[in-house]
Formats: structure tokens, C-alpha cells, sequence
């Protein structure tokens, strides 16, 4: 009798140690090679984009200085508004085209004036945040004869950075011809409104 009587006490001393010590302890054990195995996932993870981090920097390093220029020039990691704005400008210079009321359209306006040039500057459209790419619109005119203009627009369309031109207006009459006084050919004012475009980083 008392063989059973300790046996029974062994027993419930057993499962008392058991849900007291050993299953909490299994728990954490469980616990713990849960972590390891999402820690060692993340380590693999974090080999696989070294690995490809280093795959692409080495095809970075393949990329002439002269062609990384080009490709910053022609997709740009910022809107880098002025910069346009000035190729522009001498793009249009061989040709006597003088670009005036340059403007562009954003949500947060602050509008400067330099000299024949009202300038709007502000941030990007309300749809550009989804996009990996900004857009930017810029309006501005300018004034040339009818051959100027073509030459002019060859000219934009061989410039590295890209550049969609939405829409142009042009207008002439003798009322710019003689505001210009220019002799010769007929002067015509031209209205462009170009996009173009950035990369987000």
C-alpha cells in the first residue's frame, strides 16, 4: 500500500514538474528555434540582396563616366527645373528665339519674376507620389520665323533630356513684327507647354 501511496506521489510530483518546469521550458525552447529559424531566413535574405547589390554595382562600374552623364542628363534624379529651362535657353539661342513668360503649374505656387521670365515653382502633381517617376510641366513662349521654329524643334527633340511637348499655339500678325522691328520673313509667337520628366530615388 504505501508502494502505491508513493508511486502516486512520484507520479503527481512527476506531472506537477512537468507543467511547472519542463512545458514552459519546451515552450521557450520552441520559441527560441522559431527565432533562429526566422533570424537564419533573414541572414539568407540579406546574403541573396548583397549578392545582387554586388551584381548590380558591378554592372554600374561597366558604365562610362560619359554615359552615366548622359543618362543623368536624360532621366534625372531630380526635377532640376532651372537646368531645363536653361538648356532651353540655348537651345533656342542659335535661332534668336528668346523664351519669355516661362511658368510651370504645381500645387504650392511661388511665383518669381526675372527678367522677361515670370517663373511658378512648387512641387510635383497629386498623382506622381504612386510612380517611381515624377512628372513636371513647363509652359513658355517665344517668338521666330516659321523656319527658326522648325530647326528649333529638331534640335529639342535631339537634347538628351526627355521632353513631350503637350501642346503649341502660335500667332502672328504685324503687331509683333513691329513690336520686334525684324525685317524679312514673318515673325511668328509660339506657345509651348513641354513635360518632362525624373527618377525618384
Amino acid at each position: 500500500m504505501i508502494r502505491y501511496v508513493l508511486a502516486a506521489i512520484l507520479i503527481g510530483i512527476s506531472v506537477v514538474g512537468f507543467f511547472m518546469f519542463t512545458d514552459p521550458l519546451y515552450k521557450q525552447i520552441e520559441e527560441l528555434n522559431m527565432q533562429a529559424t526566422a533570424y537564419n531566413e533573414a541572414l539568407d535574405n540579406s546574403k541573396a540582396l548583397e549578392n545582387e547589390r554586388d551584381k548590380l554595382t558591378a554592372k554600374y562600374n561597366t558604365i562610362s563616366p560619359e554615359n552615366l552623364l548622359k543618362i543623368k542628363k536624360l532621366l534625372p534624379d531630380n526635377i532640376d527645373n532651372i537646368r531645363l529651362i536653361l538648356e532651353i535657353e540655348q537651345v533656342a539661342l542659335p535661332y534668336g528665339m528668346v523664351l519669355r513668360d516661362v511658368r510651370y503649374d504645381t500645387l504650392k505656387k511661388n511665383t518669381s519674376t526675372t527678367g522677361d521670365a515670370a517663373i511658378t515653382q512648387g512641387s510635383t502633381g497629386s498623382g506622381d507620389q504612386f510612380k517611381d517617376y515624377g512628372s513636371w510641366d513647363l509652359e513658355f513662349s517665344t517668338t521666330g520665323t516659321y523656319n527658326n521654329f522648325i530647326n528649333f524643334m529638331k534640335d529639342l527633340e535631339s537634347n538628351l533630356r526627355i521632353v513631350d511637348i503637350s501642346s503649341i499655339r502660335f500667332s502672328s500678325g504685324s503687331d509683333i513684327r513691329n513690336v520686334l522691328a525684324l525685317p524679312g520673313p514673318e515673325v511668328y509667337k509660339f506657345d509651348f507647354k513641354i513635360k518632362t520628366y525624373w527618377l525618384k530615388n
